[in-house]
């Protein structure tokens, strides 16, 4: 099974720059060992599991939220029974069909 969930945690009531907060988030995220990546909006990452994708989220929203008074988070989850490896296959299909035009 593949668990593939994006999420974004936004730290409010700190100021503009908020890059060492997400820096946070992104701390606990590639800690727990399971692939993910990151780019402008989201941190996506991928387990076998909804408990232990969802644990990490949760802590990596906990950490934000530890050092800012109020957090705002987005969450997408594609979870798929009989499929591993999607946070690299799904980008890979789109490349695919690009390079095929």
């Amino acid at each position: 099974m593949s668990v593939l969930v994006a999420f974004s945690v936004t730290p409010l009531g700190v100021g503009e720059d908020v890059g060492a907060l997400v820096a946070e988030a992104v701390r606990v995220v590639r800690a727990s060992g399971l692939p993910n990546r990151t780019d402008a909006m989201f941190t996506s990452v991928e387990g076998e599991t909804w408990d232990e994708v969802m644990g990490v989220v949760r802590a990596a929203v906990a950490a934000v939220q530890a050092k800012a008074p109020r957090t705002s988070t987005v969450i997408k989850v594609d979870w798929r029974e009989g499929v591993t490896g999607a946070l690299d296959a799904k980008v890979a299909s789109v490349e695919r069909h690009l390079q095929n035009g």
